[in-house]
């Protein structure tokens, strides 16, 4: 008897400590909770992967983000017509907010494609006319090399499966970029305010 209540006993601390570390503490319960705790805690640099955009030098993605100003960051693909419009529609307001907030010219915008395979400069530019992007505060830019991209994309926690006819799914979230070129936060999308307030807070009282 008092072996089986030890057994008993050790499965459930064992049951305990497990779901402790998957949740950090208990703190979440999805990956995506858990990303977001990680990068609270631990910023993530951005590596130092080639890119190239309309009206964007060929450069490095890392000195891009370090030029001075905050970055909201976000993943599309310009052939999404449902994730990636919800997106962009969310930059266009935070487009339109920092035209008169105190900060504004301090905060920038950045679309990375994941698809360079069909996203060239040409079809970028194309997009982010649809987009209605003002150049001077939301630019796109595509990361040439596939090996690159999957460096990008695994450091920055961003997952993204083939769906056939040239689809994807992929998570969907607005990624706050330091003076730095650290990854500091991970917001919803329909954090977009709480997501533009606390970039803003950045540019004014700089690294957290």
């Amino acid at each position: 008897m008092l072996r089986t209540v030890l057994l008993c006993a050790a499965m459930l601390w064992a049951a305990y400590a497990g779901a402790a570390w998957l949740t950090q503490d208990f703190q979440a319960w999805t990956a995506e909770g858990v990303r977001r705790l990680q990068v609270a805690r631990a910023p993530v640099p951005a590596p130092s992967v080639p890119i190239e955009g309309p009206g964007v030098a060929a450069g490095d993605l890392r000195a891009l983000l370090a030029r001075g100003d905050v970055t909201v960051v976000e993943f599309i693909y310009t052939r999404c017509e449902t994730v990636c419009l919800a997106l962009g529609g969310v930059f266009q307001q935070m487009q339109a907010a920092l035209r008169d907030a105190p900060a504004g010219s301090q905060v920038k915008l950045l679309s990375i494609s994941f698809d360079p395979a069909r996203d060239g400069t040409a079809e970028l530019a194309a997009y982010a006319r649809r987009m209605h992007a003002d150049p001077s505060r939301w630019q796109f830019v595509r990361v040439p090399r596939e090996a690159d991209l999957r460096q990008l994309l695994s450091a920055f926690q961003v997952v993204v499966v083939p769906a056939g006819s040239g689809d994807y799914e992929h998570n969907a979230a607005l990624l706050v970029v330091d003076k730095q070129a650290r990854l500091v936060r991970v917001f919803d999308i329909e954090q977009q305010q709480l997501a533009l307030d606390y970039a803003l807070h950045l540019a004014q009282e700089g690294a957290p």
